[in-house]
């Protein structure tokens, strides 16, 4: 059997390795080919582009690589023909892999989407390309069932992954010593993967540090960018960086400054305080604003449908507010209850691990009985 999956960023290509290596485990002699990046190529991938060329945020990155971004449609194209797989797996990533799933459904191929886009924030029109062209879909948020089903589209709630990742994580004991971390608690900041988002926020969130001089500050790095990178951002020599150690950092930290995205439920799952922030390109901001459909931007909030984490957005994501309200999170008992037990209620929305596992038996048991 061979399959051909693609993910489109960091946390994508983590979700889509640790599917591969389920699928993997229960069918040893399975062949999967596709776009990733270093975490699907371990689980045994063969890549055959890694989703760093391809990936663009927002409207105007987009339209400023249109061309490439076509020309590695094309390319990819060319390579699933020559593949032949017997399924392709999608890997939330809309943009690039909604026409992919045009295309696969012209060639009569098997289109598996696992990690649903987020149609329901700002493009409902597009779920009836995805009952047009996707056979089957794979969703980790409960309120996606219902809402696929509504549109009379074949789905299956297989939970969330990132409940597996947290589960399985066991912490360093030593981190804060190799990091030279002191007994002053700790203030995690996740600025996001893509410099985009890097740029835009990791300074407003640094600025905080004189006005919380009782707190060490500790940046949650991503090794597809450098350390050196990162570096810029430094403020004298009070910040620490960490590469790839988030799980590590949120088992230790007491609250944390979060990009808007998956990083979100990461946090709450270690039961951080969190609050939440974005800023975009102004053009892209205003285009968002025009489309998108729900009231939160944080998947916490969006899945217990209340505002539980405070979400403060381009304008409102300035150092003032953002000292205000985070000292707020700290410090205020009755607070702190609150995101407790919010963290309580999601967990139990959530339901079980075992994500990867089941979403793997699901897919090769739809295809044995084709």
């Amino acid at each position: 059997m061979k399959l051909y999956i693609i993910s489109g960023e960091r946390s994508g290509d983590l979700h889509a390795s640790n599917l591969v290596k389920e699928l993997k485990a229960q069918e040893p002699d399975l062949r999967v080919r596709g776009i990733g990046g270093d975490f699907s190529r371990e689980a045994g991938v063969e890549i055959f582009k890694n989703y760093k060329e391809i990936s663009f945020m927002g409207f105007v990155e987009v339209i400023i690589n249109i061309f490439k971004i076509s020309q590695y449609f094309r390319q990819t194209k060319k390579d699933i023909l020559s593949f032949q797989p017997d399924a392709i797996i999608l890997v939330d990533f809309a943009g690039f892999n909604m026409r992919i799933a045009r295309f696969a459904k012209e060639n009569n191929l098997k289109v598996y989407y696992y990690i649903s886009p987020k149609i329901w924030a700002w493009n409902t029109k597009r779920v009836e390309k995805i009952r047009k062209y996707v056979d089957r879909m794979f969703v980790i948020l409960p309120f996606e069932k219902d809402f696929y089903r509504t549109y009379g589209v074949s789905v299956d709630y297989v939970g969330n992954p990132i409940l597996d990742a947290v589960e399985g994580f066991r912490p360093d004991p030593d981190f804060k010593g190799r990091h030279g971390l002191d007994d002053r608690p700790v203030i995690a900041i996740l600025p996001g993967s893509r410099k985009q988002e890097i740029e835009r926020m990791l300074h407003f969130m640094l600025s905080l540090l004189p006005a919380f001089s009782g707190y060490q500050f500790v940046v949650a790095g991503v090794s597809n960018l450098t350390l050196n990178y990162y570096q810029q951002f430094r403020r004298g020599g009070e910040v620490k960086i960490v590469i790839d150690e988030t799980y590590d950092l949120l088992s230790v930290a007491k609250g944390a400054l979060v990009t808007s995205g998956t990083a979100t439920l990461e946090t709450a799952f270690f039961r951080v305080p969190q609050l939440v922030g974005y800023k975009m390109n102004l053009i892209s901001f205003w285009l968002g604003k025009a489309v998108v459909k729900v009231k939160y931007i944080s998947l916490v909030n969006l899945i217990l449908d209340r505002p539980l984490l405070k979400e403060l957005i381009q304008d409102n994501f300035h150092p003032n507010l953002i000292r205000d309200e985070l000292r707020n999170l700290l410090e205020n008992p009755v607070r702190k209850n609150e995101v407790e037990e919010g963290y309580d209620e999601l967990l139990e929305k959530m339901g079980g691990t075992g994500a990867s596992k089941k979403t793997a038996s699901l897919m090769l048991g739809y295809l044995k009985d084709l």
